[in-house]
């Protein structure tokens, strides 16, 4: 079969002081050198699944339609959890069926979900502790090259799905929570650009934790050092963020910390 020119992604909650990583790229430059790989993390803290799925459909909108996104934050390596490919519009996802791919993979835009049961695409010997270097990769390297992706196994009709917390309106008030803090401190919640279109950004106070913030902020510099500001990030979500510190230490805030916004 004849290499076909792609990019591959690797998305990991397994650090770089391990080898991990690096044999994963030595598996899938063996199956096929001509493949361009991107790191997009590494630094996953470890088995959160979900801040592993918020990143990875962070980026998916980034990269070239056929891009394949490994994405492996697996606790439940080596049990009866399968192992994926998720075939959507834009990409493919090879990856455990435990959420991860699932916000990158809404069920309007997927096409295909195979289950990685053909072993003729893995080594002899599978490791029950490591299937990003037996099954992930080399799924990913021989998907490079062509090879469909109802190949790897039979296509099934379901795959396992995070549900993230609900945004609740009434008039002149909106609740949300905490749903992932980033490695700056900053506090990033389920409220979206669309919850917030409706009302006059400088008109909004935004609560959590001990304190309330006044007004919504385009930039993290438009207010002063060690303060506290509410803005919508790059993934166009509420985030609540100090500048030059860390929102999540000052406000004493955790995953799951609710956030309420009221329209003055």
């Amino acid at each position: 079969m004849t290499s076909t020119p792609r990019i591959i992604s690797l998305l990991t909650d397994f650090g770089t002081q391990d080898g991990f990583v690096g044999i994963m790229k030595g598996v899938v430059l063996g199956i096929n050198p001509s493949v361009s790989i991107v790191d997009l993390s590494h630094d996953v803290p470890p088995q959160d699944i979900l801040m592993g799925a918020l990143i990875l459909r962070s980026a998916i909108g980034f990269f070239s339609p056929g891009t394949i996104h490994v994405a492996v934050v697996d606790p439940g390596v080596g049990s009866t959890r399968r192992a994926l490919i998720v075939e959507t519009a834009a990409a493919f996802l090879v990856g455990p069926d435990n959420g991860l791919l699932s916000l990158a993979a809404p069920p309007e835009s997927v096409r295909r979900v195979v289950h990685l049961t053909n072993s003729r695409y893995f080594p002899p010997h599978v490791s029950r502790t490591f299937h990003g270097r037996d099954i992930f990769a080399p799924v990913a390297a021989h998907l490079s090259r062509g090879v469909p992706s109802d190949d790897f196994g039979p296509v099934v009709t379901a795959m396992e799905r995070l549900t993230l917390p609900i945004v609740a309106h009434a008039p002149h008030r909106i609740t949300g929570s905490v749903i992932a803090i980033d490695r700056f401190g900053n506090i990033v919640t389920n409220i979206t650009a669309a919850d917030v279109l409706p009302y006059p950004t400088e008109s909004l106070s935004v609560s959590i934790g001990p304190v309330q913030i006044h007004g919504l902020t385009s930039t993290y510099a438009a207010v002063p050092v060690g303060a506290a500001t509410a803005l919508l990030n790059s993934w166009g979500m509420l985030e609540i963020a100090v500048r030059n510190g860390s929102a999540a230490q000052q406000l004493g805030v955790q995953r799951g910390a609710a956030v309420l916004i009221t329209d003055q």
